[in-house]
């Protein structure tokens, strides 16, 4: 049995899917805040579970019968530990036998703000005595295609991010490598480095833009706090524009950078380019 937290979300739903391709749907636990979400799974026989990361009863529940056990970090920036040991805890009482987390790059030294949290979680399931095994996921492409057609609009790309290489892959590549791992066996004390196979710096994104579109479309490199008001500007809130500007502060040192190709290697196929996420978003 293989349950998904925050089945519903973005990356859970891509997990799912890809557990269905070879998976019984019987052996699947999709667990959501909100059933109603999750109706099309269950009448493909998918069982399908309310909880949500505050709710410690309601997750023991969820994960009766569980073996292994994919735990999505909240998005909650900041209340994330509490949330998550919520999830570690019911797991190490409802018996499961591996979690898998999905943390971030380079969790243990990463100078992003970010990682704090990951790495507080990362000792959670370490003093659990739960197995386990960390996705320590690098930056998705989707973090920047979401915004392409702003970028065509006003013919720039902004950041804080300098000359930074970003080693982009897309949701889509890191929900196989969560697949792989909750379908392969041996996994328990694993840590995997995941990054995209080529890397990108932020002028190099903007070309590619221009290149495909046919407008021009450049790179504009702003200080953190700058950039942080320009966010915000454009609908985020503050906290989360800052936390990105941070970010992409920390990608110009390296921060986001690797290339051990570990998740094209789990995966079994190159990560997707971020020309053909451009494309895609392109035509979306």
């Amino acid at each position: 049995m293989i349950a998904v937290t925050g089945a519903s979300g973005q990356l859970g739903r891509l997990v799912v899917e890809g557990l269905l391709a070879t998976q019984p749907a019987s052996s699947i636990v999709a667990i959501v805040r909100d059933p109603s979400k999750a109706a099309a799974w269950a009448a493909r026989g998918v069982q399908v579970r309310q909880a949500d990361y505050t709710q410690p009863a309601a997750l023991l529940q969820a994960l009766k019968g569980v073996d292994k056990l994919l735990l999505i970090s909240s998005s909650e920036v900041g209340q994330r530990v509490a949330q998550h040991r919520n999830v570690i805890d019911a797991a190490r009482q409802a018996g499961v036998k591996l979690v898998a987390y999905t943390s971030i790059l380079r969790a243990d030294s990463s100078p992003l703000g970010l990682a704090r949290e990951h790495r507080e979680t990362e000792g959670l399931l370490r003093s659990s005595g739960l197995p386990h095994v960390l996705l320590r996921n690098g930056w998705y492409t989707e973090n920047y295609t979401a915004s392409v057609a702003v970028a065509v609009q006003h013919a720039t790309v902004l950041g804080s991010a300098g000359a930074g290489r970003f080693s982009l892959a897309s949701r889509a590549d890191y929900a196989a490598a969560a697949v792989a791992v909750l379908t392969q066996e041996g996994q328990a004390g694993r840590v995997y480095e995941l990054a995209g196979d080529n890397a990108y710096s932020m002028a190099d994104y903007a070309a590619e833009i221009a290149r495909q579109s046919g407008k021009p479309v450049i790179y504009t490199d702003l200080p953190e706090a700058a950039y942080a008001k320009a966010l915000e500007q454009v609908g985020l809130p503050a906290p989360v524009a800052a936390m990105l500007a941070e970010s992409d502060v920390g990608a110009s040192k390296g921060a986001l950078f690797d290339d051990g190709r570990a998740l094209s290697r789990l995966i079994g196929r190159p990560t997707t380019p971020v020309a053909e996420s451009i494309k895609a978003a392109l035509r979306a």
